[in-house]
């Protein structure tokens, strides 16, 4: 665990002191961006729901990690220039955003320990593809490609057609992580208010396959199915084909691979058929010869017409393929992450130490990045912005003399689309917020 520092001072000496890590941008880098590219402002008014500061962002925490693997909880802020100069100045690795507490985080120490309670924070939930290592083949670990970013693509529809259908929220925004997974933030004041219990009720909602670890032993969907899961079915089918049986492929075996792993899937597949008897014929026809994951699936329904002897046993098996369709597509999700109040989020805008990325705001339904390539399928992360390239962009303006008076530096650079973005997320959020509050002030000055 990465120690927990308090002190500045120490702090300051532990960042002296810390050995940069080749693949990571520098300190010197860092400072770079802090001062010059990160929309401070955009991120203040996002938490805070207001010009004007206000006790969301006032009784906010923030926790800094630095590079050497200090850790340093409970920073909280007054004003935008407060919170700005203190990133600066402190030039963490990241920072993280925490919940919203009954008193100013950084007094703590001057109240009883059961004065300092969470009374909010937004909705939030994580998609990572280290949990689909078990099915993706084009990458694995840390390692992401837009073949498997498809899986995020399509599970994070899933995810935000159940909070606007089922749920009524409106103010969602998804962030690229910087590596390989995306957040979703749900900043309406319903949602930031929910206690862990209702937020655990909703994650129990939306993780239909249990767990993200489930085994298909396990799998257990209830017929018939609910209308979110017959929603998410509807969804998923339509990328079954290509991002299962072509791309990834899974159940591939050829006589120039070592087909191990694909005998994994390849059995786990077959747990999930719900007849010994086709089973045993599928097994026994794949060992024996060697052939894609389409032409396995298409085998399913070939040897079913020999095997299975009524409509229900017909029926059963329908049913299963719908629910393979679910296990092997379905997003797999973080449950901690969404059900507790005082966990911690790194902020959109920030720098992945390990990649330089930026984990930019992204529209799940397009490029806002404005390039065209994989526009079908939205938001590229193989073309997100970096820390080098920003850099780069902005030297090379300022060479040309293009920065241009007024203009904010981002503007110069590939981050401009993701800023504005985020800024309108953030306006009309601000707009409704302010709305809700002069409604409420009317209802509380009636007088009966």
């Amino acid at each position: 665990m990465a120690p927990v520092v308090e002190d500045p001072a120490m702090l300051q000496t532990l960042n002296t002191n810390a050995t940069p890590q080749s693949n990571r941008p520098s300190e010197t880098d860092m400072i770079f961006y802090y001062q010059r590219l990160l929309p401070f402002r955009q991120i203040f008014q996002w938490l805070n729901h207001s010009p004007k500061p206000t006790t969301d962002f006032t009784k906010r925490e923030f926790a800094y990690e630095y590079r050497n693997g200090a850790y340093q909880r409970y920073n909280s802020f007054g004003t935008l220039d407060e919170f700005k100069n203190s990133v600066v100045r402190a030039n963490p690795t990241r920072f993280e955003i925490g919940a919203i507490y009954s008193i100013d985080p950084k007094e703590r120490k001057n109240v009883p320990k059961s004065a300092m309670k969470p009374r909010g924070k937004e909705l939030v939930f994580d998609i990572d593809l280290t949990d689909y290592d078990d099915i993706r083949t084009c990458c694995s670990g840390t390692d992401i490609c837009t073949k498997c970013w498809k899986f995020i693509q399509v599970g994070s529809k899933i995810i935000e057609s159940a909070l606007r259908e089922d749920f009524g929220f409106s103010n969602l925004i998804w962030v690229f992580s910087g590596r390989r997974g995306a957040h979703c933030w749900v900043s309406d004041a319903r949602a930031r208010n929910l206690d862990e219990t209702m937020r655990k009720a909703i994650i129990d909602y939306l993780d239909v396959l249990g767990a993200k670890g489930i085994k298909s032993s396990k799998l257990s969907i209830k017929k018939p199915y609910h209308p979110h899961i017959e929603r998410s079915f509807n969804i998923l089918k339509n990328s079954f084909s290509e991002v299962i049986l072509e791309e990834q492929n899974p159940w591939l075996t050829s006589m120039d691979a070592n087909n191990e792993k694909a005998w994994v899937q390849i059995e786990e597949l077959l747990s999930l058929i719900p007849h010994k008897s086709l089973q045993i014929e599928l097994r026994n026809k794949w060992k024996n010869s060697y052939s894609s994951s389409r032409s396995k699936w298409d085998d399913i329904n070939k040897l079913a017409k020999s095997v299975l002897k009524s409509n229900i046993q017909v029926n059963q098996l329908n049913e299963a393929k719908k629910d393979i369709i679910i296990y092997y597509m379905y997003p797999r999700l973080d449950v901690e992450v969404s059900r507790q109040v005082i966990h911690l989020l790194k902020s959109p805008f920030c720098i992945h130490p390990s990649t330089g990325n930026v984990c930019v705001p992204f529209d799940i339904n397009k490029n806002i990045s404005g390039n065209p390539e994989n526009d079908e399928y939205g938001f590229n992360p193989t073309n997100a912005p970096n820390l080098r390239q920003l850099q780069n962009e902005l030297e090379q303006s300022e060479v040309l003399n293009e920065e241009g008076e007024g203009k904010h530096p981002y503007e110069k650079t590939s981050l401009k689309p993701y800023v504005e973005y985020f800024t309108k997320f953030v306006n009309d959020l601000v707009k409704q917020e302010l709305k809700g509050v002069g409604k409420r002030e009317r209802e509380d000055n009636l007088e009966f």
